[in-house]
């Protein structure tokens, strides 16, 4: 088995995980999620709602997150593979860092993480880009980068139709040469309330007293692995697509 047929398991192997139904764990963090959600002041929804509308548009229509290190096309997946895991280990680092210090603030520091966190897996995604040798400052490659930050903190619903989209990307792409009409189409408020779904149980927890700093690291460094899995088998996927026209 060659490395590209891994990959290809590992991608299947990786779907089959994204839509199995969620189990006692998971159904119990939401409703305990929902709980917490439902005790914290409006100010802090507030922070987060406008929190996420104004890092994604900077994303999309910005250069603060175009990336310093240049475009680097490796024609061996295995050697992108490699040089990506090698940029998350240097942000989860970042992210529990960062996640400790709020946490042990109590909640007026928490508040500040949402904003810290989504900007660390901004540029977390636009150098990942860069890695696999797409060039963030095209829009389309933008575009792209928001879909995958999308399907990491989706439904499962909204998950198929995005991996539907990535996967035949290559066809997309060609819509979004501009951002004329882009921010018009975008549903705002479905995506902010499903990235906070996404990561309200984990991020609540570290607004409790006493074990703040602990939760906050744990919730950045397991938000951060949760991003990767979906952005590299994302980037996979193209890959394989552009070099063997799979998912024609």
């Amino acid at each position: 088995m060659n490395y590209e047929q891994k990959v290809l398991r590992d991608i299947t192997e990786w779907e089959l995980k994204m839509f199995k139904p969620p189990g006692w764990l998971e159904k119990t963090s939401k409703t305990i999620g929902s709980q917490i959600n439902q005790w914290l002041p409006p100010k802090v929804h507030e922070v987060i709602t406008t929190t996420i509308r104004t890092i994604v548009r900077t994303a999309l229509f910005g250069a603060e997150y175009t990336p310093g290190r240049p475009v680097r096309f490796t024609p061996e997946l295995e050697a992108a593979d490699e040089e990506a895991k090698e940029l998350f280990a240097l942000y989860q680092k970042i992210a529990v860092a960062e996640g400790a210090g709020t946490g042990a603030g109590g909640i007026m520091l928490s508040m500040v993480d949402f904003p810290a966190l989504i900007a660390i897996k901004m540029k977390y995604l636009f150098e990942l880009a860069h890695v696999y040798g797409y060039d963030t400052k095209h829009f389309s490659e933008r575009v792209f980068i928001l879909k995958v930050f999308q399907m990491t903190f989706s439904g499962t619903e909204n998950r198929a139709r995005l991996l539907d989209s990535i996967k035949h990307w290559h066809i997309e792409k060609e819509q979004w040469l501009s951002d004329a009409e882009y921010s018009h189409q975008m549903d705002w408020e479905t995506f902010q309330l499903e990235y906070r779904d996404a990561i309200d149980f984990k991020k609540m927890l570290q607004m409790v007293p006493g074990i703040g700093a602990v939760a906050g690291a744990w919730a950045n460094y397991t938000i951060l692995e949760e991003l990767r899995e979906f952005a590299m088998n994302a980037y996979r996927i193209r890959r394989l697509h552009d070099d063997y026209a799979l998912w024609d």
